[in-house]
Formats: structure tokens, C-alpha cells, sequence
């Protein structure tokens, strides 16, 4: 089994999610007790978000390929980052480390496309929604991204960082979201992503008006996928 190295803390309960998914994957493959080799870093999230308030990506990339330069020192044999939207330092990140980079966006591009679907509604954090590094990279796949209007993004960054980061799992909050899933498809959206690890804390992806995409899963199971092969 080769080691996967795990950036996390961004936030620790979506890095507990990752956590627990990437072991559980491994387990149901190989049976009794086996587990995940892992290594983690886990990052005070507060310092990552001071970086994100500010615009400092340039020092959020820099702070991150350091960590992910670590977790390959420490034996990593792959490195991926718990969390959506600090992918747009991703080339960061990548171009600091030697061993694979395993990206959300191209893992959850593949599944989209192995489903036949190309014009998902993406759910994420603003930086994600708005930054254009998420839509741009999926185009290059094919896959045209839709995001909710104005007041539906500040809604589900609202609910990311003071209620799902925090712990917090509101039915009224559910409901929103899935008002804004309605909304996409009624305007010719096909499917929907979770943009975000904490996202699936609070959606079901077969529970919605369209077909939902759990990136935090599909992320993981790219990573067991590797370290298996």
C-alpha cells in the first residue's frame, strides 16, 4: 500500500471526513482490519483564513507547499489537499513536490463526464464560486459550471463558514440549498457538485431535485484508488 499525504484542517471537519471515508474505502477493499497509510497535516484554519480575507493566495500557496513539501519528507508518496477551495493554489502546491498531486476538480470532472453530465450547478465557498479557477479547469474538460445568483452564493458561503465549519447542521439551511437546486434546474443545470468538503455534511447527493456529485467522496476514492494500485 502506498502512503497518501492528506493537507488538512481547512476545516478539521471536513478533514475528519476525508479521514474517515479514505479508511472505510480501504477496509470494504481489502477486508478485516486493514486502514489507510496516511499522513496528515493539519493546519490552524484561522490562519488559513485570515490569507483567504485578505487576498494573500500568493502566502496561501506558499504556506501550503511547504506543508505539502513536509508530508513528502515525512514519506508521503502522493499529496492531496482536504479542501476545495485552496485548490486555487493548487499549482502552488504541485510544483513544490516530486511524488503525484491528486486534484478534486480533474477526479470530479471524470465522474461528471463517466455519468454524462456536463452542466453541473456547482455549491462551494465564494472564493470557489467566484475566483474562476474552478469553472476554467472544468471547462478544459468539457463541463460548462453553473453558479447560484448573488444572494444563493453568499448563502452557501454563510452556511459553509458560520454553521458547517462550526459543527452546525440547520434543517432551515438544508432547505435553502436545496431551493437553490431547484432553482439550477429549472435554468438547465443537470446535476450538482459539492463544492465543498463540509457540503455533504448537510446534503445527501441521492436526496436532491438533480443528481448530486460529493467531490469530498469522489476525492477520497481517487486517493484509495492510488494507493491500492
Amino acid at each position: 500500500m502506498r502512503t497518501v499525504g492528506l493537507l488538512g484542517g481547512m476545516s478539521f471537519e471536513g478533514s475528519a471526513t476525508y479521514y474517515r471515508l479514505i479508511n472505510e474505502a480501504v477496509r470494504e477493499r481489502l477486508g478485516g482490519l486493514n486502514s489507510a497509510d496516511t499522513i496528515m497535516r493539519s493546519v490552524n484554519f484561522d490562519t488559513i483564513v485570515a490569507m483567504q480575507k485578505s487576498g494573500r493566495w500568493h502566502d496561501a500557496g506558499s504556506f501550503l507547499a511547504d506543508a505539502a513539501k513536509g508530508l513528502e519528507k515525512a514519506g508521503a508518496d502522493c499529496v492531496m489537499i482536504c479542501a476545495v477551495t485552496m485548490h486555487l493554489v493548487a499549482d502552488d502546491v504541485e510544483r513544490a513536490i516530486h511524488v503525484p498531486f491528486i486534484h478534486i476538480i480533474d477526479e470530479t470532472a471524470k465522474r461528471l463526464r463517466e455519468d454524462g453530465h456536463r452542466k453541473p450547478l456547482l455549491l462551494a465557498t465564494r472564493y470557489t464560486m467566484e475566483n474562476g479557477f474552478y469553472q476554467e479547469r472544468m471547462a478544459g474538460h468539457g463541463i460548462e459550471v453553473m453558479v447560484p445568483e448573488e444572494d444563493g452564493r453568499e448563502a452557501v458561503h454563510a452556511i459553509i463558514f458560520d454553521e458547517l465549519c462550526q459543527g452546525k447542521v440547520l434543517a432551515a439551511s438544508r432547505n435553502a440549498l436545496v431551493t437553490l437546486v431547484e432553482r439550477a434546474k429549472a435554468d438547465g443545470a443537470d446535476s450538482v457538485i459539492f463544492g465543498c468538503t463540509e457540503i455533504g455534511l448537510i446534503l445527501d447527493p441521492d436526496a436532491l431535485p438533480l443528481q448530486g456529485f460529493d467531490s469530498t467522496l469522489i476525492h477520497a476514492n481517487a486517493a484509495v484508488a492510488f494507493a491500492l494500485t
